[in-house]
């Protein structure tokens, strides 16, 4: 006799809800700038930019902490003007 399964979510599915459809990479942060590919490194390495994270070798950012750096900068921008 099988047990019936109770109906808890599938917990694959209540992770993911909270995670962007896509992280985005190097090469969609340079475009989104306007800036070569290098800077983007730079700026990770000088800690100036948006912060990204490693998933394994791979660099990849987080559209939500990317939006918040953009208006940091723009705040910061609009304070000092």
């Amino acid at each position: 006799m099988s047990r019936p399964r109770s109906a808890q979510p599938d917990p694959r599915s209540t992770l993911r809800s909270g995670l962007p459809d896509r992280y985005l990479t190097p090469d969609d942060i340079a475009e989104m700038f306007e800036v070569p590919k290098e800077t983007v490194y730079q700026w990770r390495r000088k800690r100036t930019g948006p912060p990204g994270f490693r998933i394994g070798k791979h660099l990849r950012y987080d559209p939500t902490d990317v939006r918040a750096y953009v208006a940091q900068r723009k705040s910061a921008d609009q304070a000092a003007a």
